[in-house]
């Protein structure tokens, strides 16, 4: 007879791993341990290490060391296919798309169902695809070409990619950052339901809200070390954001008064048919103004409208009173405007370069000598804005692709500021960043204003709205639909103009 009972096994366990990339130690020592049945907060600073203990469990990396357990038995992964084949599934806060395939063709790339005569089964790949659709409640074309898709459907096809591999493990690193909160409500749904269904779950967020509305457990790291793991019945938002930064982060939204002078930007009646109509506001020196409203408004194609990057059917954009013509967004910088766009990845960087040459590449016709660039001088430029905006790097020709998602942001908006705009429009500027870090931008956008420049904030976090903005537009389906002071902009008005059927009058 047995005097023991065996202790039951848990899904995944990763204890004192370590990771190095040459002299940098990205994970000094990360452990996470998952239960079947559950969902599990991962959180930390950006460069605190979870993406990289995520890449070893997805098989990117390889650990140099520690422990690596699946169901109990050690495990290595060589290539993403041995972690897929495993049974887990990582769903990353970008989504790595093929642009020129359909939807379920990129839900089932590299494992395409085939039929008898051993061609691919494409009315069952379809079929699959819809199906998943549904019970994640959102509906999207399984026939569309990925291309042009905005960041909330791709993401939710990465999510689709997920749950059609059936996996075991699932990883979400930020799902919902581009997420409105019907979607981010129809995800969660999905997640419990895949919770009851005793797969392991790891959620990575920023969002605090979610965590605690989500998850059972939370892991925290810091400087590429575990921290803790408690139950999220035993811990607040104050004790996680000390053991994350190792510090008390009184001062989320530190907003600076700031002198309100005179209208920088007018847009009037701008209109893009089937996209946004009849847009019309007014942006002074040194005001912040919000624009708000659930993903798919139109908010960031009014943004790229004013900037010149796309077009608009009737309307007119003026600075300073001059007025800016359309589709040209070499002429908007020159005059004074900066774009920093809502994907900084595809649209704010280019990976494959150095951090200088990012920072630089706006202003490289003012750094040329003779018709040459010369990189003393880039580096010189660059250095000024990487050290003001603390940009974590261990070079200044480091590649932009290799810093975190919050170093990333400082490096485009670093970008832009270095060509001194009087108008200055963020779209999402702290999405997948770190509490630590969200504070640190929130800070420089309100010593911007202090400066005198005019900024325009889209996000889809209303705290960070209400918290930051002077007066607050906001959006639906194309149209502006409210228009409140920082006094009046209450959560409840926001959220009913922005699902409401109202309109501004004009």
């Amino acid at each position: 007879m047995a005097d023991d009972v065996a202790k039951p096994r848990h899904a995944l366990e990763l204890h004192r791993v370590v990771k190095s990339f040459g002299p940098v130690v990205a994970l000094r020592s990360g452990s996470l341990v998952l239960d079947a049945g559950s969902i599990h907060a991962l959180i930390g600073e950006n460069g605190a290490g979870k993406s990289t203990l995520v890449k070893i469990i997805a098989g990117v990396y390889q650990r140099d060391a520690g422990e690596f357990l699946l169901d109990g038995e050690p495990v290595d992964f060589s290539s993403t296919a041995q972690s897929k084949a495993a049974g887990i599934a990582v769903i990353y806060q970008e989504p790595t798309l093929f642009p020129d395939l359909s939807v379920t063709e990129n839900i089932f790339m590299g494992r395409q169902p085939r039929n008898r005569f051993g061609r691919i089964d494409r009315k069952a790949m379809r079929q699959e695809a819809v199906e998943i659709f549904d019970r994640l409640g959102v509906s999207i074309d399984p026939d569309r070409i990925t291309d042009g898709l905005s960041i909330a459907d791709q993401q939710l096809i990465e999510i689709a990619k997920a749950i059609s591999l059936d996996a075991r493990v699932l990883v979400m690193d930020e799902p919902t950052a581009a997420l409105s909160g019907v979607e981010v409500e129809r995800l969660f749904a999905v997640a419990r339901s895949l919770r009851d269904e005793q797969r392991a779950l790891v959620f990575i967020s920023h969002r605090f809200d979610e965590v605690f509305d989500l998850c059972d457990t939370v892991t925290v790291m810091r400087d590429g070390s575990y921290v803790d793991t408690t139950a999220i019945s035993e811990t607040t938002v104050d004790d996680l954001v000390r053991q994350m930064v190792g510090r008390d982060v009184t001062e989320l939204f530190p907003k600076l008064p700031a002198e309100v002078g005179d209208v920088l930007l007018e847009v009037d009646s701008l209109t893009r048919p089937g996209v946004f109509r009849d847009i019309s506001f007014e942006l002074r020196a040194g005001e912040i103004v919000g624009l708000a409203g659930l993903v798919g408004a139109g908010r960031s194609e009014v943004a790229r409208a004013i900037f010149g990057v796309d077009a608009y059917q009737s309307g007119t954009v003026r600075l300073e009173g001059r007025v800016l013509p359309k589709g040209d967004p070499r002429l908007a910088t020159v005059r004074g405007i900066a774009l920093v766009p809502e994907d900084r990845r595809k649209q704010g960087l280019v990976l494959d370069d150095g951090v200088s040459r990012n920072i630089t590449l706006a202003i490289r016709s003012k750094l040329a000598k003779w018709g040459l660039l010369w990189t003393g001088l880039e580096n010189e430029a660059a250095k000024v804005w990487a050290s003001r905006l603390e940009v974590k790097t261990a070079a200044l020709d480091a590649e932009a692709g290799t810093l975190s998602g919050g170093n990333q942001q400082k490096v485009v908006l670093g970008k832009w500021l270095a060509t001194e705009p009087r108008v200055l429009i963020v779209d999402e500027p702290t999405r997948g960043i770190d509490v630590g870090t969200k504070a640190e931008v929130h800070r420089l956008i309100s010593q911007l204003a202090q400066q005198g420049i005019a900024i325009l904030m889209i996000s889809s976090e209303l705290p960070e709205v209400l918290g930051m903005a002077d007066r607050v537009l906001v959006m639906r389906e194309g149209r502006l639909t409210g228009e409140f002071s920082r006094e009046d902009a209450t959560p409840e008005a926001v959220m009913y103009a922005a699902t409401a059927d109202v309109e501004v009058a004009r």
